[in-house]
């Protein structure tokens, strides 16, 4: 109580404006922010993180942004958010783009991309057996599943993508066409198996020219619950075999043979485990699901659910689910998110594309770790308006920030964290990403009333391996200007993060804190905090 009283009396800065605490001061701040509560309070907070033992360690591709095949012409509720924002179109001519997207995926490294979504099941590869196929873009055609025609990959367009990767080091995913050589029976439904020729014939054109694939994706949304048509498991299951075979045959005992994942859809217990049992040991090496838990992008209540932490929190359901199914009858894959855009139909522009999406999305990853995930892909990299990158300038949005700070606070070895008695406290620990023995803890204040002073106690390890208390930690403390939630800027302590003006990314500077001090949190802010000298036994032996 007393150092709450005493915190009360002071003077902080808080988002980017600094007043006075207490509700007088907090209400005479001209022009505040409609998001914040006319009250300001200040409260005490414990975080208690064990430091005895890591409980995963993510991939080092955890961090993944996905790529379209979306067309300009893709609409969801009268706006039209995907130019140029296909893989057909999208920096069609490299020489004239902006040198900074590079940059910006680069600074990503190691970065996992995935190339798919909805209209890879209408897609063919100009290639092999179909090499004299015409070729053309998807085009609009209302009858057909997901409303687009069939489109076409050429091969000249493949090789021109694969070479601007390579320039960002970005490992790729890629999601193939399920859908091929199975019959539409009526609208939605489609039986059959699968034909794999022109999926083989691309496979091994990739591979004979050179390029390097992480993995081969077999199908999008697919599964149960499935977007367009549904594929029974024992079927999806002998198609997925086929894959493996494919993949066996061409690229055999190779160190850095791509791993098979499937099936990308959305998860349903009962489904998966069919698939993991049909398929068996040595198939999948990754079992994937989507994620678009805040529903549509027309909600009008998007903002009210990502500040919620009791609506946040039913997606740790699922979590456990998957973690536990792919454990239980499939112990020698990985759990994925594969595609995560929080709200379908491409999202809400000023939602999921402002500073208020980085409480769903920090979240989103923090939780995806602590529930035994390996890799995440955001949808999307460019397109929608839920992506990273800005499909007009490239610029980036405050969530790629927000992943940039993950990428190089957060290491792999995930550590337990749990928040002492307040909900809307949140607190995800690693450790430190670039110190041996260090911690990163990233701490997301929900709250629109109240600043937290929080406290880190940390269990499981000796006396005499503690860290000193001297050497001052770094923090990084994210908010928007002003607090307006709806902002396309974000700030780093207090300052605005922008590219400069040669092109390139901000560094990302700390302030330093006595360690000895309590993490004061404002309301509505998000920060990441390292203990560089915390000495933990845990993370000094794997980082």
């Amino acid at each position: 109580m007393g150092r709450a009283l005493l915190f009360l009396s002071c003077w902080i800065f808080l988002l980017g404006w600094v007043h006075k605490c207490g509700s007088a001061a907090a209400a005479a701040v001209p022009g505040r922010s409609k998001f914040l509560a006319e009250k300001i309070v200040a409260r005490a907070a414990v975080v208690e993180i064990n430091t005895s033992n890591t409980i995963w360690r993510v991939s080092e591709g955890f961090l993944c942004a996905t790529l379209d095949w979306w067309p300009a012409e893709k609409c969801d509720y009268g706006t039209c958010s995907w130019k140029d924002a296909s893989l057909l179109t999208m920096a069609r001519n490299s020489s004239s783009q902006p040198p900074k997207f590079w940059f910006f995926l680069a600074a990503l490294y190691p970065l996992t991309l995935r190339l798919g979504g909805s209209l890879q099941d209408r897609m063919f590869y100009k290639v092999g057996r179909s090499a004299q196929r015409p070729c053309s873009n998807f085009v609009k055609q209302q009858n057909s599943i997901f409303g687009f025609s069939e489109g076409c990959l050429n091969m000249s367009r493949w090789l021109e993508l694969n070479s601007l990767f390579q320039r960002t080091g970005a490992s790729v995913a890629f999601g193939l066409n399920a859908l091929n050589g199975r019959q539409r029976v009526s609208k939605g439904v489609y039986s059959g198996s699968w034909d794999s020729t022109n999926a083989e014939d691309f496979i091994k054109f990739t591979h004979d020219s050179k390029i390097a694939i992480a993995a081969w994706e077999l199908g999008n949304e697919l599964s149960a619950n499935g977007v367009g048509t549904t594929i029974n498991s024992r079927q999806y299951a002998t198609d997925v075999k086929s894959l493996r075979e494919i993949i066996d045959g061409i690229y055999g005992d190779q160190i850095d043979r791509p791993m098979v994942v499937a099936p990308d859809g959305f998860f349903v217990a009962a489904w998966y485990q069919q698939l993991l049992q049909s398929t068996g040991p040595r198939v999948l090496d990754a079992v994937t699901r989507h994620i678009y838990n805040l529903g549509a992008g027309v909600d009008r209540h998007l903002i009210q659910k990502i500040l919620s932490p009791t609506y946040l929190s039913q997606e740790a359901g699922a979590f456990k689910q998957m973690r536990d199914t792919v454990s239980r009858y499939g112990p020698w894959a990985q759990a994925w998110i594969g595609e995560a855009g929080g709200a379908y139909n491409s999202g809400q522009h000023l939602v999921n594309d402002a500073f208020v999406s980085s409480f769903w999305y920090l979240d989103q990853l923090g939780m995806a770790a602590s529930h035994s995930t390996a890799v995440y892909c955001r949808q999307s990299l460019v397109g929608g308006n839920y992506a990273l990158l800005r499909t007009n300038s490239y610029n980036p949005n405050p969530d790629y920030y927000s992943a940039l700070l993950w990428k190089q606070v957060m290491g792999n070895d995930v550590l337990p964290a749990t928040v002492v008695s307040e909900t809307y406290l949140r607190a995800y620990a690693h450790c430190a990403k670039s110190n041996s023995g260090g911690l990163a803890v990233l701490v997301i204040n929900m709250s629109n009333s109240t600043v937290y002073s929080v406290s880190l106690k940390l269990s499981g390890f000796a006396k005499s391996s503690k860290g000193s208390s001297r050497t001052p930690r770094l923090e990084y403390h994210l908010s928007a200007p002003l607090t307006d939630l709806q902002s396309q800027s974000i700030h780093l302590n207090g300052k605005l993060l922008d590219v400069t003006p040669d092109g390139n990314i901000p560094v990302l500077k700390p302030i330093s804190v006595d360690s000895k001090q309590p993490i004061t949190i404002a309301p509505l802010s998000i920060a990441f905090v390292v203990l560089p000298d915390a000495k933990l036994q845990a993370c000094t032996i794997v980082e």
